[in-house]
């Protein structure tokens, strides 16, 4: 093999090799995804989109009640040659389930009518909630209102447009046999359904034409005057992912000896698809709306008919809620969206909402419309939006937007340059994050990813051009500024970073180790290098039964927080810690109780239970959330070891680990230059009997880049094949050659070399239980109710100087607490 050292990569800087190679394009174009998919195979049977979005049909009755025969001829696959249809009448109740959590406008079939019917709908994402009452979208009450429906007309009928529900799994129809079928009430869809009469008592000529002429006048048992439905189909027309002609058609994939990482691959992208929306489809807050859209609905009533973007497609934090752009969730869901369907044009669409939206003193909102508009400020989302804007170019390559949003991103840069003080940190001045408490300060968290960021403004002004010397001497000092700060925050005796240099730092009263803030060191390269496998680890020893629990958050497991922490884990070179905490935590999120077994949610309890403490309605809790989807990106970079090193792929790195836990993976995606695409396998030699891993590796012609394995490092100009495979031993020949482990082979002709069946998986550490701290449960509430309040002036960077780790008070966290406790505990109990 012919290798060169990383000394003489670096003198082929990134502008000069986009200048040598220019190469066709080949690969998917974002603008117009394919019809059909890169990389056909049979891990397509993992993909949870449907054959036909407009047309998803229940596979399952959860649940049935009362007056409500021939709900089983709805099902997928039912035999329907019969004409059976399903008749429901008052009392009648049948909860349906769908193979995956879905989205969108509900729709029926009417074969007939009587008595002017009404229906009435209940949604949710899990189980747990799959009865009269919906899950919840907005934090006003436990629960949503029902949608009460009228059915006018036989044939097709679907609720309105606006009646969207963002996540469900389970569809609850039934016919209430009063008016007020739950203790709220219900929400309609804009047309009023008739009420039907009350009970009258005879008239006197109708009493004596009983006696006289036999009139029969019905009783209280008769059902000849009550409505009743008969429907012959029931389906959901799925609005979401509208760039893709077909949701099946993903530009990359993942494989591997591991089920559970395979689904959870696949479950991070479905997650994504649902989370994208047409832009006139967003805003599921209508109480925080109501200060724009002057809605009159009830407590508890749900819609999503918010414009959000403009563009025909939009990348949101969640299916159900808050379908808004989160800049946060977007440097999760950015890198997974690139790598499993690459609908960046929906990336593109929420970024530009958010330039748009920016401030005048060049700070950048914390979320976009219709957040915004009260001065929303947040230092890290703030960043967040310049680290999504940095993935976005380099997996589509869109130089000519960077250019036109350049001046922008370099003036919301020097908003955050401002805020790094004498200490060499950030000067955190606004407690807004991911609700997590303690962000005020000198923050580490806010600190490394600002170091991130300018190491990824370096390359943006390098790819386009920008040669203006004052302002790249000023991010490189500041981020060597930086990187002495961030020193002064370690914990030697933990091996951890501290929260701040306050209260919550490492000889504070409330001393926290964060797990974002450390995740973050770790990804940004920002700490002492001979620190990172220990930092790593002491983050590992931290897990419990149901995954890597927040230290920054009581009581919370974040798979925000855990997807840095894969991140920080990959980027530490502990590839093992980042397979095993997917598998346990992700695992998790898909098979364990209240769970929909398709999608990732937006956080749960420490025990384990579906409730994320940000919110005290375990109901509203997001079963879809796309800041959950760090596998997908973290499966593809760190173990099949696919990085981009500028735009496109022009130039590249591979660098696959097979870890301790996988017998083989495989995998890639694509990009408009074409297919990148790995595979590595434990084999045997039939001949010697040897052990050895087997690399197989496809990149687009005309590129260039890296491989680094099995300890060496190899350059591959764009004149070399685009195809190569290699072999390497596992075990030495003998005890006193230990360098045969170090040596690659090529190799052209595998037919001496089959899966090593010998190879046996470690077994799996014992976590402890998680504990709740109930009275602190109550304190967690106060960050959900600061995320929507009116701030005023609050994206000022002048604003007032906040205290280390200083919390804003709020006046109901202890009621909600006393309210819900009760109820919380008897849910669990189910």
């Amino acid at each position: 093999m012919h290798f060169l050292s990383a000394a003489v990569l670096a003198l082929l800087s990134p502008s000069l090799i986009n200048a040598l190679h220019k190469t066709k394009h080949t690969g998917p174009d974002y603008e117009s995804l394919p019809n059909q998919t890169i990389f056909p195979g049979p891990w397509e049977s993992n993909i949870k989109a449907p054959v036909n979005k407009s047309y998803i049909v229940p596979t399952k009755i959860y649940n049935f009640e009362g007056a409500a025969s021939g709900a089983e001829f709805m099902l997928e696959d039912a035999d329907t040659t019969g004409g059976i249809s399903w008749v429901i009448g008052p009392g009648g109740l049948i909860t349906y389930e769908f193979a995956e959590n879905i989205a969108g406008r509900v729709c029926f079939e009417v074969e007939g009518l009587k008595n002017d019917p009404y229906i009435v709908l209940s949604y949710s994402e899990s189980p747990f909630f799959a009865d009269r009452e919906p899950d919840a979208t907005n934090d006003k009450q436990a629960r949503d209102l029902p949608l009460k429906f009228a059915v006018t007309h036989t044939g097709t009928n679907c609720v309105g447009k606006g009646y969207i529900r963002g996540g469900f799994k389970y569809l609850t129809v039934f016919i209430p046999e009063t008016d007020v079928p739950t203790e709220g009430g219900f929400w309609h869809d804009g047309h009023t359904p008739p009420q039907r009469e009350l009970k009258r008592k005879l008239t006197w000529y109708e009493t004596i034409g009983q006696k006289l002429l036999g009139w029969q006048h019905p009783s209280k048992n008769d059902t000849a005057g009550e409505p009743a439905v008969v429907i012959s189909k029931i389906w959901v027309n799925c609005t979401s992912f509208p760039s893709m002609p077909n949701g099946k058609a993903y530009t990359g994939y993942f494989d591997s000896s591991s089920s559970i990482l395979n689904r959870v691959w696949y479950a991070g992208a479905w997650t994504l698809q649902l989370s994208t929306l047409d832009p006139k489809e967003g805003g599921s807050l209508i109480d925080f709306n109501r200060n724009f859209d002057h809605n009159k609905a009830p407590q508890g009533a749900w819609y999503s008919n918010y414009t959000i973007a403009n563009g025909t497609a939009v990348t949101t934090d969640g299916a159900k809620r808050d379908r808004m752009v989160w800049p946060g969730d977007m440097t999760i869901a950015v890198p997974g969206i690139a790598v499993s369907t690459y609908d960046m044009l929906a990336v593109r669409n929420a970024l530009e909402t958010i330039y748009e939206h920016q401030f005048g003193d060049g700070s950048l909102p914390y979320a976009g419309p219709p957040m915004g508009a009260f001065g929303e400020f947040s230092d890290t989302y703030h960043l967040h939006t310049l680290v999504g804007t940095y993935v976005y170019v380099l997996y589509t390559g869109d130089l000519e937007w960077l250019k036109t949003r350049w001046d922008r991103y370099t003036l919301a840069l020097s908003i955050s340059i401002a805020k790094v003080d004498e200490f060499n940190l950030l000067h955190v001045s606004s407690t807004q994050d991911w609700i997590r408490p303690g962000l005020t300060g000198h923050n580490i968290e806010a600190s490394a990813i600002l170091y991130d960021v300018l190491g990824n403004s370096l390359k943006l002004a390098d790819w386009i051009g920008d040669r203006s010397t004052a302002r790249l001497k000023e991010w490189e000092y500041t981020r060597a500024r930086l990187r002495k700060g961030i020193a002064t925050l370690f914990c030697p005796d933990e091996s951890l970073y501290g929260d701040n240099k306050g209260r919550r730092g490492c000889n504070g009263p409330e001393k926290v180790l964060p797990q974002d803030g450390n995740s973050w060191v770790l990804m940004s390269g920002a700490g002492d290098p001979s620190q990172v496998l220990n930092i790593s680890e002491s983050l590992r020893k931290r897990w419990i039964k149901y995954g890597a629990p927040a230290a920054e958050f009581p009581n919370v497991i974040s798979p925000f927080a855990s997807s840095f922490e894969l991140l920080g884990h990959s980027a530490a070179g502990n590839h093992d810690a980042a397979v095993e905490l997917i598998e346990l935590m992700w695992g998790y999120m898909l098979d364990g109780p209240g769970m929909t077994n398709s999608t990732l949610l937006e956080g749960y309890r420490v025990d384990g239970y579906v409730h994320y403490p940000a919110y005290w309605a375990p109901a509203r809790n997001s079963h879809a959330h796309g800041w959950a989807a760090g596998p997908t990106t973290v499966l593809m970079q760190g173990i099949l070891g696919i990085q981009l090193i500028t735009p496109l792929g022009e130039t590249w790195k591979i660098e696959p680990h097979l870890t301790k836990w996988l017998s083989y993976a495989r995998g890639g995606f694509a990009t408009k230059l074409g297919k990148f695409e790995v595979s590595i396998s434990r084999m045997r030699s039939l001949s010697t009997g040897r052990k050895v891993e087997g690399l197989n590796v496809t990149i687009p012609e005309g590129t260039s880049g890296t491989l680094n394995w099995g300890g060496r490092e190899q350059f591959r100009g764009s004149d070399m094949s685009s195809a190569f495979s290699f072999f390497r031993y596992t075990e030495p020949l003998d005890a006193s050659r230990p360098e045969d482990m170090t040596q690659v082979f090529s190799i052209g002709d595998w037919s001496d070399f089959v899966p090593d069946d010998e190879w046996v998986r470690p077994e799996i550490e014992e976590r402890p239980e998680g504990v709740v701290d109930w009275e602190a449960l109550a304190e967690n509430y106060k960050f959900a109710e600061q995320r929507y309040r009116i701030w005023p002036q609050s994206h000022s960077p002048h604003m007032g100087i906040v205290e280390e780790g200083e919390r804003p008070p709020t006046e109901f966290a202890k009621e909600h607490y006393r309210k819900h406790k009760q109820e919380l505990r008897k849910r669990e109990n189910m």
